[in-house]
């Protein structure tokens, strides 16, 4: 477990991993965690997992771990490391199996007054409207050329075929496209699985939330979003690349661990495996991870556009965005080449983000207008029972952690774990007592997202704040939970 590595402590809010634990570590790690995180933290296999990341060829800065960090796939969710361009590597395990999994909120114009007797109809219209359980079905299912588009054009796509205004672009990371997507590079059988899947959220930890401004920390800043009110109805998003993702990160970690000896690569987890960035297989993965994000891009534009029309019917207005209009979205499993100084000099770099949000401060070149001067919405999911926070990017975050932050709560219990800690009956009646009206496909899975098997968010949050590298602006509590 992570108690037997050696932690040494720089701050309230920084733990470092020095180099000299493991022979094989090219840089330190720098863990971000409060007293009481660092012992959460403690109980899993993640600070090993920190330890290992920092091995991989070309790392250059810290292998870095947000304060949600716990166990994954290879990296830790919560995991932050950055590859030389020219002479680093990418790692498709370091970006994970959901691809450009990420959140979006939506503002409206109403306050919980207007709403809170029509919670029940709110609830069953999006359970209608918005696709959602295990492997199903989406909005669309996309014949071959459409699917292509998808891959190339993302959310842009999907404006142009009427499920929003270029509007929402202007405010998506990447405008929902992420340039030089490579669909040749993708597997028949990735094609295959998302064509479809457009439109769903999924299962698991994703999720479609109405929620009440809870508590404003940034007038300033809230204002500028549009979610300035207390006691005003926002909605959130959160899915990814559904089972197309999982099949392209599938397809290239089996390619990347058969390709380990070619490279000469021995690395301490096999889970880690990575090609050069410069391989022909490292810029195949690039293409094939690009055509996933577009994807997940795509599709999140689709659920908003269910979401928007679900306050229509039941609100009696037209389903037009600027009734709904989008305030950010934000992926939180990718790789991003980027440039920051390391060393005394810019170098350009491929920064994984697994389980781990950008974070820009006011003034980036690649933020909205609207934005440049208080700093890049960040959407922090809690859990269904507590709450969820926005906050903005902060200047330490260039300084520090390659332009990240933390993504969620982050898990304190195992999936299975948190099935035998409460049933799903109990469950839904805690929630209930909360205020909180659950929409749910599968009751037997519910309990695995329990909010007592996650970390508290606001101390995630707090840590992130102090430590500069992302400022809070809101408190978000939810009313309204669907899921698959």
């Amino acid at each position: 477990m992570g108690n037997k590595i050696p932690l040494e402590r720089v701050d309230a809010n920084r733990w470092r991993i020095p180099r000299h634990y493991d022979k094989n570590m090219h840089v330190s790690g720098m863990v971000y965690a409060d007293d009481e995180l660092m012992e959460l933290i403690l109980g899993d296999n993640a600070l090993q997992q920190v330890a290992n990341v920092a091995s991989l060829p070309g790392i250059v800065g810290h292998s870095l771990g947000m304060p949600d960090i716990h166990w994954g796939y290879g990296f830790p969710v919560g995991g932050v490391a950055a590859t030389d361009a020219e002479s680093g590597v990418i790692s498709p395990g370091g970006i994970g199996f959901d691809i450009n999994c990420g959140v979006r909120l939506l503002a409206t114009d109403l306050h919980y007054e207007q709403v809170k007797g029509r919670v029940e109809n709110l609830a069953d219209v999006l359970f209608k409207r918005i696709p959602s359980g295990v492997g199903g079905d989406g909005m669309r299912v996309l014949s071959r050329d459409e699917m292509q588009s998808v891959m190339l054009q993302g959310a842009g796509w999907a404006v142009a075929e009427g499920y929003g205004v270029p509007e929402d672009l202007e405010m998506t990371e990447e405008q929902g496209c992420l340039q030089g997507a490579l669909p040749e590079a993708v597997s028949q059988q990735a094609w295959a699985r998302g064509r479809k899947q457009l439109g769903s959220l999924g299962s698991g930890n994703h999720f479609c939330e109405i929620q009440i401004v809870d508590h404003i920390y940034d007038q300033h800043a809230a204002d500028t979003m549009g979610i300035g009110r207390k006691g005003q109805i926002v909605a959130t998003i959160h899915c990814g690349s559904r089972g197309f993702g999982h099949q392209v990160a599938e397809d290239y970690i089996k390619l990347a661990e058969s390709k380990q000896k070619d490279y000469g690569f021995e690395l301490p987890d096999r889970q880690l495996a990575c090609l050069p960035l410069q391989s022909r297989e490292g810029q195949a993965y690039l293409g094939a991870m690009k055509c996933a994000a577009n994807f997940a891009w795509a599709n999140r534009q689709l659920l908003m556009d269910g979401v928007r029309t679900s306050f229509a019917e039941i609100f009696g207005r037209k389903a037009r965005a600027r009734d709904l209009p989008l305030v950010y979205d934000v992926c939180h499993n990718i790789a991003k080449m980027e440039e920051y100084e390391i060393d005394g000099e810019m170098k350009r770099v491929c920064v994984h983000r697994k389980g781990a949000t950008r974070a820009f401060p006011p003034g980036h070149p690649a933020l909205p207008e609207k934005y440049q001067a208080i700093g890049q919405p960040v959407l922090i999911p809690g859990d269904m029972g507590r709450y969820s926070f926005m906050l903005v990017g902060a200047q330490g975050s260039m300084e520090q952690s390659f332009g990240s932050c933390c993504h969620g709560a982050g898990r304190r219990m195992s999936r299975t774990a948190a099935k035998k800690a409460v049933g799903s009956k109990e469950l839904l009646e805690m929630l209930e007592k909360k205020g909180v009206t659950i929409r749910v496909h599968s009751k037997n899975l519910l309990a695995e997202e329990a909010p007592q098997a996650y970390k508290d968010a606001q101390q995630v949050v707090n840590v992130v704040h102090n430590a500069g590298l992302a400022s809070l602006v809101v408190r978000l509590k939810p009313i309204v939970v669907v899921k698959g």
